[in-house]
């Protein structure tokens, strides 16, 4: 994290707004972000959860707003967004994760609510964040703000079980990677950060294997060391994306008899942070 830390030291301090702020991935990536001269936006929709994150960050140095807001409310977040004043680093980071089980297909209620939290609500905190940089002064490393935006190594493979899930990471991982290039050119560097299982209250109900599956923390450094690397995508662990690819790329027939193998996802519509689980 050698960007953030000379920015810190150049005393430009760092500003940063993290939507599933409570738990799992955003808990991990407000905890390490937290420092002196280091204000954080914490937003999601249990209040004592973020609460008791903020009290980490404040032990460690930094400043901790939290803001209670669901991100499927688009005026809610372009309000929220506008009115922090100047961000130097945004994480779209809240989501859900469902599936199906028995080969059934998902319940309609479901496949819209993750599709409206996973994508729209994404698209919510990104697009306001994106127009709020553009008119931002560069910082201390010429950027002026960086978006990361936590899709999934699931946006890879087309997996019956957790059809919604897969397609909303997809599609949001597409979006960012090609977005990235023209914002670039707008001084905003943009991340799509798709990670494999990592270890949170959501994997928890996981009732199948998860290799490679790590702490949130661990994930956060990675996700870290990707976004002031300024890559414009982040995928691990590595030999599980390059897996996941492989199995995307085999004809439609093969990859859905090979990712249908019970037991599915749980179709349990549970609005929690994003966990960085793959399938």
């Amino acid at each position: 994290m050698k960007q953030d830390r000379s920015a810190l030291n150049q005393g430009h301090g760092l500003t940063a707004l993290i939507t599933g702020a409570s738990a799992g991935i955003g808990r991990a990536l407000a905890v390490a972000l937290a420092a002196p001269r280091v204000t954080l936006h914490l937003g999601g929709r249990d209040a004592a959860r973020l609460d008791e994150v903020a009290a980490l960050c404040r032990v460690r140095g930094a400043e901790a707003i939290c803001h209670v807001v669901n991100v499927d409310d688009a005026d809610a977040m372009a309000a929220w967004i506008n009115a922090v004043g100047r961000l130097d680093l945004v994480f779209a980071n809240a989501g859900i994760g469902a599936g199906s089980e028995n080969g059934r297909p998902e319940p309609a209620a479901q496949v819209r609510q993750i599709f409206r939290t996973n994508l729209d609500g994404a698209l919510n905190t990104i697009l306001p964040a994106l127009a709020l940089m553009e008119q931002q002064e560069p910082g201390p490393d010429g950027k002026r703000g960086r978006i990361a935006v936590i899709a999934s190594i699931a946006a890879f493979v087309p997996a019956p079980n957790a059809a919604s899930y897969c397609a909303s990471k997809a599609a949001l991982d597409r979006w960012t990677v090609a977005t990235a290039h023209h914002a670039q050119t707008l001084g905003v560097a943009l991340t799509s950060v798709c990670p494999g299982y990592v270890r949170t209250d959501m994997t928890s109900r996981n009732r199948f294997p998860m290799p490679g599956i790590m702490s949130a923390e661990r994930a956060a450094a990675l996700i870290l060391k990707g976004v002031w690397a300024g890559q414009r995508r982040v995928a691990f662990p590595w030999w599980l994306a390059g897996l996941a690819r492989c199995v995307g790329a085999l004809p439609p027939r093969w990859s859905g008899a090979l990712l249908a193998a019970p037991p599915g996802k749980a179709a349990l519509l549970d609005r929690a942070n994003h966990s960085g689980e793959s399938s």
